[in-house]
């Protein structure tokens, strides 16, 4: 054999062993990706993770990876359900995080502490107390069953939109309903169902069915006291990656809603959360993102955590959930990265360090 003989052999094998070697690295890091879970429910601002998966920014599925887990080095496997199975797979630890209200994160975190590193969205008229235009005012109420979600954001809305109007809430009745059964017995008009306490879609598609239904009050009168968000799991945050995957959450979230925010983008984002969301229309979805605001840049979200008004808002809630049964005692709240051990902290560190991130990515 020649010396070109000798040359192409040797440099056939070396171009195999390269391949070999470059394909094993690849596949030994994808397995060494640390993946973790997101459940997640149908809401305007949490259907926005179903539209990341849509987009290509997140990859539901294990093993597959979005532009946002390759860039954080993450696998995040999507687990979308009803909300309350939802609330039950975090409990029971079966998911690192879960798209969850401030009021409803406090019973879960008694067994498994928990932070809200991204708040999502605030209910601004997306919870309202609907009535039947026999009812003139909030006196009216008094001796007539109010229907609606027991130990939910819908009696919480209830009894502050009481306080706020100088009522005392033992003089109303408030009576135990699914939503969407009282939304659908007012469509219906069920004598029975005269004020029914919901919140969208059923507002929205209650008043659209009946001119004679109106809202009597609603969730406008306590701004940024009904959050919803994404809290992770204390002990998930704790886990290699664990930093990584609650950043690559929030820059999913902040990355659809700069696609919001685009006007050229705008109507086609809003459609896509529209259909993951009840199949909602354009026109209702921008409707509905009136009525439920979300925190869709980095500095809202930051501002929610880090404000003096959180302490306050949470004091508040926490007295009603311990006053009506929801949880048994007082939870330990914490506030910023630091400090003792707690039940659920509100923590805008992620936030920051994905803002910190951007600008990197911007400055190159």
């Amino acid at each position: 054999m020649n010396n070109k003989s000798w040359a192409v052999v040797f440099l056939s094998f070396a171009l195999i062993a390269l391949i070999g070697c470059g394909s094993g690295e690849n596949t030994k890091s994808k397995q060494d990706i640390p993946t973790f879970s997101l459940a997640w429910s149908e809401y305007p601002s949490w259907s926005v993770f179903g539209v990341a998966d849509l987009k290509g920014i997140l990859n539901g599925k294990k093993g597959e990876l979005g532009s946002v887990e390759e860039k954080w080095g993450v696998d995040i496997v999507l687990k979308e359900a009803e909300y309350d199975p939802c609330l039950a797979m975090y409990g029971a630890g079966q998911c690192d995080a879960v798209c969850i209200t401030n009021m409803d994160v406090l019973s879960p975190a008694g067994g498994r502490p928990g932070v809200m590193v991204l708040p999502t969205s605030t209910s601004f008229g997306a919870d309202a107390c609907l009535v039947t235009s026999d009812i003139k005012s909030v006196e009216d109420l008094k001796g007539k069953k109010v229907f609606g979600l027991e130990k939910s954001v819908s009696e919480y809305c209830f009894v502050r939109n009481l306080e706020l109007l100088g009522q005392k809430e033992g003089d109303f009745s408030f009576s135990n309903m699914d939503p969407g059964a009282a939304a659908v017995a007012m469509q219906q008009k069920n004598k029975d169902q005269e004020a029914i306490v919901v919140w969208n879609p059923f507002v929205i598609s209650t008043l659209a069915k009946r001119e004679d239904v109106r809202v009597l009050f609603d969730s406008t009168k306590i701004p940024n006291e009904i959050i919803d968000s994404v809290v992770v799991a204390k002990e998930s945050l704790a886990k290699e990656g664990g930093e990584a995957f609650a950043c690559a959450i929030i820059d999913a979230f902040y990355q659809v809603n700069s696609a919001i925010a685009d006007p050229e983008k705008r109507d086609d984002t809003l459609i896509s959360i529209g259909e993951k969301f009840a199949n909602l229309t354009l026109k209702d979805m921008e409707k509905i993102v009136q009525q439920t605001k979300f925190y869709g840049t980095a500095d809202e979200g930051a501002a929610l955590l880090t404000g003096s008004d959180l302490p306050k808002i949470m004091d508040r809630v926490v007295d009603f959930c311990v006053s009506h049964g929801i949880v048994e005692n007082k939870p330990a709240l914490g506030y910023g990265a630091e400090g003792p051990d707690v039940s659920v902290r509100f923590d805008a560190s992620y936030i920051q360090k994905v803002k910190e991130g951007s600008t990197k990515q911007n400055e190159k």
